[in-house]
């Protein structure tokens, strides 16, 4: 019983061993594709830094980098904790395997010295014979070959005992090895992080010596941002007017078709409503069947929706935000860093509704039911107006800001006319 519980203790152990594994796995792997993304950062704010000439895009990168290091720190610091649970649970299993094999051994030489008082045939002979009956000899007859198959079982579990001893023991090493690699990689990003910050603060010092340079920067971003709203909101609203027109040509129709049976079955016609009926922009938008599928398939990849782009990292996120310059703004969507030339797709099917050059770069729209997706700061197209598009297909490529040389792609999401955080839509990168 008691070797059966600690084969019971040991499996549980491995079990939870395995849970954490799994968790570290999935930082490790994470922390891996935020080095891969600081490393891109840092090499395309180097190309952007070689101008000597401060701009906004360098700010956004500073930005971007830092943002990411501190990600990078924070999964270290779970990195760490993990491990330190696995070191923990590693201690115990040590030291329990410890007092098993402790326990084990007595109970081995025990059985030796046993075994060594009785070592004689005569001895074994005057045990058996020494029985009250035939019965209680026939026990002690079986006892005595059970006793040493029973040592020698008990020998291979120390043995067994043992190597798992050894095994954990070697495990608990390697663990400690790898959490003061995980503790010097902490110090040199933290490091890192505070140059970045220093360098941050250079370049917003430099920006406001050129407050001209920076205020046009602005005003030009800005107006973009603003022409893209307008050339947005159009768009949905054209939709949901078309849709709600339809709607009431569709109800018009079927009044028409009610009133005409009922004159030609002599019927009184069905009374008309003094008021049309107030829909939601929802249910507009959803009217037809078609609509209504494409709109629940589209909810339902939430957290699922291939990125527009094949590489690349979020360099704004969505929402309000104050720039380190102390100016407060919002984004409606998400800019993507990615490789200069790289295609932007279609996160789902749907349907193009809107192709429009917005000073200088090209937006594209496709509506998926009530839902609508914006791909913006396009130097290319190659589709059009009303063309039905299919999950992942090319709709052109990304522009790049000659001035920085920056390439992003710029991707929304709304539903009806309101806009959504699209990272919490696309799937993890």
């Amino acid at each position: 019983m008691k070797f059966l519980k600690a084969v019971f203790f040991i499996i549980t152990v491995f079990i939870a061993v395995d849970v954490h594994a799994q968790s570290s796995a999935e930082l490790k792997r994470r922390r891996d594709k935020l080095s891969e993304e600081l490393e891109q950062l840092n090499k395309d704010y180097q190309e952007t830094a070689s101008n000597k000439k401060a701009t906004l895009k360098q700010l956004s990168l500073l930005k971007a980098q830092i943002n990411l290091r501190e990600e990078k720190i924070n999964i270290i610091n779970s990195e760490v904790r993990n491990l330190d649970n696995q070191i923990s649970e590693s201690n115990n299993t040590v030291h329990s395997l410890q007092n098993q094999l402790d326990q084990l051994k007595k109970e081995y030489a025990a059985m030796v010295l046993f075994a060594y008082r009785n070592q004689s045939a005569y001895n074994k002979l005057m045990f058996i014979f020494a029985s009250k009956d035939f019965n209680q000899a026939y026990k002690r007859l079986k006892y005595l070959q059970q006793f040493g198959t029973y040592r020698e079982r008990q020998a291979g579990y120390i043995q067994g005992t043992q190597k798992e001893l050894h095994v954990k023991i070697t495990e608990l090493d390697k663990n400690k090895q790898e959490k003061n690699n995980l503790l010097a990689d902490q110090e040199k990003e933290k490091e890192t992080l505070g140059k970045e910050k220093n360098n941050q603060v250079k370049v917003v010092s430099d920006l406001s010596q050129h407050q001209g340079q920076l205020k046009q920067q602005q005003r030009d971003v800005q107006a973009k941002i603003a022409k893209t709203n307008r050339e947005i909101g159009a768009a949905i609203r054209r939709e949901i007017e078309e849709a709600r027109r339809k709607a009431e040509e569709e109800a018009r129709e079927a009044a028409r078709i009610a009133a005409a049976k009922a004159k030609a079955e002599n019927k009184a016609p069905a009374p008309v409503a003094a008021k049309p009926v107030v829909r939601s922009t929802s249910s507009i938008l959803n009217a037809t069947p078609e609509a209504a599928k494409l709109s629940n398939d589209f909810l339902g990849n939430r957290g699922r929706l291939p990125w527009p782009v094949a590489n690349g990292g979020i360099t704004q996120g969505f929402g309000v935000y104050t720039t380190p310059e102390g100016i407060k703004s919002e984004s409606t969507g998400v800019d993507i860093r990615t490789n200069q030339g790289s295609s932007v797709r279609a996160v789902f099917d749907g349907e193009v509704i809107k192709v429009v050059d917005v000073s200088g770069t090209y937006l594209v729209m496709i509506r998926h039911g009530e839902y609508f997706t914006v791909y913006a700061n396009l130097r290319s197209v190659s589709v059009a107006r009303g063309q039905k598009v299919a999950t992942k297909q090319v709709l052109g490529t990304v522009a790049t800001d000659p001035s920085t040389g920056e390439t992003e792609a710029h991707f929304e999401i709304y539903k009806g006319v309101s806009a959504v955080n699209p990272k919490i839509w696309l799937a993890p990168n």
